[in-house]
């Protein structure tokens, strides 16, 4: 071939063919990528046609694993949304429906494993499937069939403004106008495939949350990740959920179950782990499970997580595995939204919120196919304010165990073994602060010590796992060659429990209303009563010692209101921690005939302790701001609104000016809002009844109502006690109409207050202001319409700053 037609064939494959042989060619003008579906790239029109294999006589062309992920954020943590957030991973069905082919996802929650065809069939028909799109195909000469999935790619299937919806905000919706699929952001790999397309949010009523972020609050644009994988290979082993494991699970309803068998069955999730030797007490794996450090967490964070996640490599070989579990900062180039990639992902938000632990399985056997954890990168900056206020700015970065940057580091190195914890299939444990750090699946409360009455922080974070979480692991995922793995799984829970290992998970420790005296959010001590009783010392100390030493040089003096909330609160969640006595019911997870599972409702003297605990955080000297403070929290600020600051603050009395009376009714309302939680107001009435020597409502209203009577003269501290007064009263009125607390509760609660009321009009006020107030609340509640308009004001109810998550 001459040079002149060399030149002439290459000038013919790059260039377009005429319109009409395009129609007769639809892969004209293409470019073919190969992996594990042939995909064909349309750059100029922004085609992208997928080859699907000629279906069966059922239909299906095929079966793909399906699932999503943002590969950029919207930067909200109330809203979520995050980098990298993954969605969950589903079957895809595709199937031929004359000149369209349907993507439907299957339903397989339904199933009759072990049925005949026709009992498998009877259990698949019975059940809805979700068809999410329609597309037109093109059939090509060798039966395979042609589609443009570049429209599917561009539909909001994540669900992006359902999110939004709970989150907070209004009237947003996908702009089809303003969304496409991106040709050049296709990957194809022998495994799976990777697309991308921008999308495009709009409302005409934009929240708070996206008016803070994006350049025009009225839409913004986010890029989603698409992919489509082989399903998993068989030869994994599903491990039967059991209560007392601790771990996450995947629920099926199999109608196959014979007679006498349970049809709801719960597998849990866990990675696929294959002995190289399956005889060997000890072996390496055909696989190991390996987590990357996102390379975008700056140093000396990217260290700490790294040292953090590895805790768990001490688990996994005392389970019998060798280098089974590794960490390693993830390479330059590599894609932390593959899903061949577990990833500690570094996410940045416009203000500080949760950590998530994800796992993507394959939701037939609950298999974890990918970890997938968010770090949110505000919350070690959360961590050292706290520490500067409890010991001051100068120690930050001295070294030492006051620094707070080395304590944060450590709280850092915890926080990443709790999330890795998550996507290696880990529940929480919330019982395990009872247990002196039994597990890094608690929320772990920084534990503060006093040295020479001053706040230290030398013991604020433990290092390494736990006893809880050597068996957990265990549990999940040790095996036995020759036993059956359910059975011994089943032993190993059973040993958990003749060890005397405590596990809370959320729905029994989360709510500020729940009953389980052992599981709680952000405690610490085995004993919560003491532990309250100490922290009120910690806070008095703190608060003594607070003041401009806990800013930095190159802070505005205004930060000071800020960096004071969580030392003025920093009893908050050992409150509720010792509330929970009240009315507490201790239980644990059990199985039938393991000798476990009674329910004790805790005893009277036991809930009296934790009652005068509580009642002290009440008294007014405990919630009176010292007077040095009050000029110092109160400096203003000239630039542009921070809402960090915003959000995290006490209402002032006007502009910048602190109101310690705010401030007083902020820390008692932390107090009444778990002590008067309803659902604990309708088990004291009930354990009341059966044991007269535990608290009834009625006594608890009483003891309350008198903390408003007037103990001295110091006007001082009856303004606080004035101000506490109005929130005990509105709150116990509150609880009185509330349906969760029982006809009983309420009944005594009312009456108790109408008592109050009326012994006002007979009362001798030695002081006029407390008189005024007496009487006009005792009008307030017989008013029962004011009474009503009065809890429905949201100016009347002290809004309490936001704590969780404090590392």
């Amino acid at each position: 071939m001459n040079r002149t037609t060399m030149l002439l064939g290459l000038a013919l494959a790059v260039t377009p063919l005429p319109a009409e042989a395009q129609a007769s060619n639809p892969l004209a003008g293409t470019e073919r990528l190969d992996g594990l579906l042939p995909i064909h790239l349309d750059r100029s029109d922004g085609r992208i046609l997928l080859s699907l294999p000629a279906p069966g006589a059922d239909g299906i062309s095929t079966r793909l694993l399906y699932s999503t992920a943002l590969r950029t954020g919207l930067g909200s943590a109330p809203i979520g949304l995050d980098r990298a957030a993954p969605g969950p991973a589903q079957i895809l069905v595709v199937r031929r429906l004359g000149k369209k082919v349907a993507f439907e996802l299957e339903n397989t929650r339904f199933r009759a494993t072990g049925g005949s065809p026709a009992e498998q069939a009877a259990a698949s028909d019975a059940f809805a499937t979700s068809t999410l799109w329609l597309g037109d195909v093109t059939p090509s000469a060798d039966g395979r069939l042609l589609v443009d999935i570049a429209p599917f790619l561009a539909r909001d299937t994540k669900g992006i403004a359902d999110q939004l919806k709970d989150g907070g905000e209004k009237g947003w919706k996908l702009v089809g106008d303003l969304s496409a699929a991106d040709v050049n952001a296709v990957k194809a790999f022998p495994r799976n495939l990777v697309f991308e397309a921008r999308q495009t949010y709009a409302s005409d009523t934009p929240g708070p949350e996206v008016r803070n972020i994006a350049p025009d609050p009225r839409q913004f644009t986010l890029v989603v990740r698409h992919s489509f994988a082989a399903l998993p290979e068989g030869g994994y082993t599903s491990r039967t959920f059991d209560p007392r494991g601790g771990s996450f699970s995947t629920q099926i309803l199999d109608f196959g179950a014979p007679l006498g068998r349970q049809i709801v069955r719960n597998l849990s999730n866990r990675f696929r782990l294959e002995k190289t030797d399956p005889t060997a007490p000890r072996s390496r794996v055909k696989q190991p499970i390996v987590f990357y450090i996102d390379n975008a967490a700056p140093e000396p964070i990217r260290t700490a997580l790294l040292e953090g996640a590895s805790w768990w490599k001490q688990a996994f070989e005392a389970a019998g595995y060798i280098d089974a579990y590794q960490v390693q900062i993830l390479p330059q180039g590599a894609d932390p939204l593959d899903l061949r990639y577990n990833v500690v992902n570094w996410v940045n938000r416009a203000t500080r919120g949760w950590s998530y632990g994800y796992a993507v399985t394959d939701p037939r056997t609950g298999e974890i196919l990918k970890g997938s954890v968010l770090l949110g990168s505000l919350r070690v900056r959360q961590d050292m304010l706290i520490y500067e206020g409890l010991v001051g700015a100068a120690a930050t970065g001295k070294g030492g165990p006051n620094d707070p940057r080395e304590v944060a580091l450590a709280r850092i190195r915890q926080l990443a073994a709790h999330e890795v914890g998550h996507a290696l299939g880990l529940l929480h444990n919330f019982a395990a602060s009872t247990q002196d750090r039994a597990s890094v699946m608690d929320y772990p409360a920084p534990r503060i010590g006093l040295v020479n009455g001053a706040p230290d922080l030398s013991d604020a974070y433990g290092t390494g796992l736990g006893a809880w979480d050597m068996y957990a692991i265990d549990w999940l995922y040790g095996d036995k060659a020759g036993s059956d793995p359910d059975a011994l799984a089943a032993t190993k829970a059973a040993d958990a429990q003749r060890r005397g290992l405590r596990f809370v998970a959320d729905e029994n420790a989360r709510a500020v209303s729940a009953s389980q005296p052992w599981g709680s959010l952000w405690d610490d001590g085995a004993d919560p009563v003491a532990e309250l009783t100490r922290m009120i010392q910690v806070r008095a100390a703190a608060i003594v010692r607070f003041g401009p030493e806990a800013l930095a040089a190159d802070e505005p003096a205004s930060n000071l209101r800020r960096k004071f909330v969580p030392i003025w609160l920093v009893h908050r969640y050992q409150v509720e921690a010792a509330a929970k006595l009240l009315g507490g019911v201790e239980s644990e997870y059990a199985m039938a005939g393991d000798g476990h599972g009674t329910a004790r409702a805790i005893s009277g003297p036991a809930q009296a302790s934790a009652l005068d605990a509580l009642i002290a955080t009440l008294d007014p000297p405990a919630l009176d701001v010292p007077e040095r403070l009050i000029p110092l929290l109160s400096a203003g600020w000239s630039g542009d609104g921070d809402r960090q600051f915003d959000i995290e603050v006490m209402r002032t009395a006007g502009a910048a000016v602190f109101d310690p009376l705010v401030a007083a009714q902020v820390g008692a309302e932390v107090t009444l809002d778990a002590l008067l939680s309803p659902p604990r107001l309708a088990r004291l009435a009930d354990q009341h009844r059966r044991d007269p020597a535990i608290a009834g409502p009625g006594q608890l209203a009483r003891r309350l109502l008198s903390l408003t009577e007037a103990a001295n003269a110091n006007a001082r501290l009856g303004a606080i006690r004035r101000a506490v007064g109005t929130r005990i009263v509105l709150s116990l009125a509150e609880a009185a109409r509330h349906s969760a607390s029982g006809s009983e509760a309420r009944a005594q609660l009312d009456q108790a207050l109408v008592d109050w009321a009326d012994a006002q009009a007979k009362q001798r006020f030695a002081d006029a202001d407390d008189r005024a107030w007496s009487l006009a609340t005792a009008r307030l509640l017989r008013d029962r319409d004011a009474l009503a308009a009065a809890l429905k004001d949201e100016a009347l109810q002290p809004t309490i700053p936001p704590g969780m998550p404090i590392g």
